[in-house]
């Protein structure tokens, strides 16, 4: 184990500082990212450490939705790598981009849209995991038939799209916090002194 994980895992018993950058500030954002680190450290570690979230603004990227999962990984990794050079001099223990897109996919001649989140992790010793938190398929009538059904449902202060379409059951936040929890598995994974426990 190199000096940075050796120092990380002595300073992780007590508290973890974390910074999420963003085009905006988005408290749902910010939220499954607390939510991500808290389940990953205190239900799969039992580490019950004090999560410490800080937002770290980006307003210089282009605005357009991304449309593959390399777009939006792409942007989520800009976002975190621009804020990774100034974690060590802020005592931050990890940098996190996370973002959403509409990602069309085709199989067997069938073309579905689908709504999924990238999470990007950089954290001790500058190492880098990447984590999805699942994706949903926009209905095909409301692609096919706009002007009937009206616009597609979903606006950013009202929740987003995986809000309006799952009625709630699934929000930003816990599409954040599950893609969080993946890409915190595979950075830390053989790093963590024990097998995560399952509940």
């Amino acid at each position: 184990m190199n000096e940075d994980l050796r120092g990380f895992w002595n300073h992780v018993q007590t508290r973890l500082e974390v910074a999420v950058a963003s085009s905006a500030r988005l408290p749902d954002k910010m939220l499954g990212v607390r939510d991500g680190f808290r389940t990953y450290f205190h239900e799969g570690l039992a580490l019950p450490v004090e999560v410490s979230v800080s937002p770290r603004l980006r307003v210089d990227d282009d605005p357009i939705l991304p449309m593959t999962d390399e777009e939006i990984l792409g942007l989520a990794r800009r976002r975190a790598h621009a804020q990774a050079t100034t974690r060590r001099e802020e005592g931050i223990d990890f940098v996190v981009g996370s973002e959403s897109g509409l990602v069309p996919t085709s199989v067997d001649d069938e073309h579905r849209h689908l709504v999924r989140t990238w999470t990007v992790v950089i954290g001790p010793g500058g190492h880098e995991a990447w984590g999805s938190g699942g994706a949903l398929q926009i209905p095909q009538r409301l692609l096919d038939d706009t002007d009937a059904l009206g616009p597609i449902p979903g606006t950013r202060r009202g929740g987003g799209m995986l809000q309006a379409l799952t009625f709630g059951i699934v929000t930003r936040r816990t599409a954040t916090a599950l893609s969080t929890v993946h890409a915190l598995s595979s950075l830390l994974y053989g790093l963590v002194g024990e097998r995560p426990r399952v509940r």
